[in-house]
């Protein structure tokens, strides 16, 4: 289907960035999220490399595909080292269409009164695939992207003190690819706006997830400075300045940049978050961003209102959030007897 281009930005490419749980996350990622290998088809200047990083790549499995948002998941071996490869259709531009009408080959498959269907083979650079590398990929990257069943599960503020945050302690997830950002050690040049403030300033950059083509999937992640914060049960009305700077500014860079207006964006926080150093999701509103359902998202807005009407709002409310059938949280509350 053609998604119409409304305006053409920066282009970039690969998926989402690097999650710890949810494989909605990630195309979603990640996304999460899914954190780009730093050897990926880009150098350290945003050049093309020339060396074909996946040409070693050996294949083990399909983790999962999606035929309505064209994506593939697979699983194999780089350099005798687990890895994963994300691959997904770009999407189609207006400004391309006369170039594909004019310049692709047709071969004829069906013919049927008015109606015909055709394999239509386009120039090779208007015939990309986004690919996302995860490597060396861990057994918990490998199973993030596996298709699997979901459950609803409900933590009261003592099953985040006794079960949740314990979890969180002991798995010890990594957030050294976003240390690497706030650092200006990795993907500075993405970097669309920065407020340095140690306590109420944030990056602001597009998701791996946006190719940056279209603002039709406008998608873009604010990266709190402090480094205290892992998610929503950390929040209190101390930190109302924080987020409405986060809210106010950010919306201010994003019409400045892409002309785009608070009125057609979406602002939220996930819970549980893909990854736990506190960040903010700006999307489009009307793109259905993976991770953006009532199930899991919460409006900004509705965090600073809450928070302003209960400073300990997050910290004492019951939570609800999906977790997947192999998640090690969803064991938790198992053998806890919460589900």
């Amino acid at each position: 289907m053609l998604r119409k281009r409304r305006q053409t930005n920066m282009a970039a490419v690969s998926t989402k960035r690097e999650s710890n749980r949810e494989a909605s996350d990630e195309l979603s990622p990640k996304n999460k999220k899914t954190k780009t290998d730093h050897e990926n088809s880009q150098g350290e200047n945003g050049k093309e490399s020339e060396e074909n990083v996946l040409s070693g790549f050996q294949t083990t499995t399909v983790l999962s595909d999606s035929t309505r948002e064209k994506t593939i998941f697979v699983h194999g071996k780089l350099d005798d080292q687990n890895a994963v490869v994300i691959l997904e259709k770009t999407p189609i531009t207006e400004d391309a269409l006369a170039e594909i009408f004019t310049a692709s080959t047709l071969k004829l498959d069906m013919r049927n009164d008015i109606y015909s269907t055709y394999r239509l083979q386009a120039p090779p650079h208007l015939n990309e695939l986004k690919a996302t590398v995860v490597f060396p990929a861990t057994e918990k990257h490998v199973k993030k992207y596996q298709r699997q069943e979901s459950f609803l599960v409900e933590e009261t503020a003592d099953d985040y003190q006794s079960i949740t945050l314990p979890f969180i302690q002991k798995q010890s997830f990594s957030v050294q690819w976003v240390y690497n950002i706030l650092e200006k050690k990795a993907e500075s040049e993405r970097i669309v706006f920065e407020d340095p403030d140690p306590k109420l300033g944030f990056v602001l950059l597009p998701d791996f997830k946006w190719d940056q083509k279209q603002l039709d999937n406008l998608y873009l992640i604010a990266i709190t400075h402090q480094r205290n914060l892992k998610s929503l049960r950390d929040l209190t009305s101390e930190h109302l300045p924080l987020l409405q700077n986060i809210f106010q500014k950010g919306k201010d860079a994003i019409l400045q940049h892409y002309s785009l207006p608070a009125s057609k964006l979406r602002v939220y926080l996930h819970y549980q978050p893909s990854y736990y150093h506190l960040h903010v999701h700006f999307t489009k509103l009307g793109y259905e961003a993976p991770g953006c359902g009532v199930e899991r998202a919460h409006l900004l807005i509705d965090v600073i209102q809450n928070l302003q009407s209960d400073p300990h709002y997050y910290k004492t409310r019951t939570l609800s959030f999906p977790l997947r059938a192999d998640d090690g949280l969803l064991s938790q509350f198992k053998e806890a007897g919460k589900l």
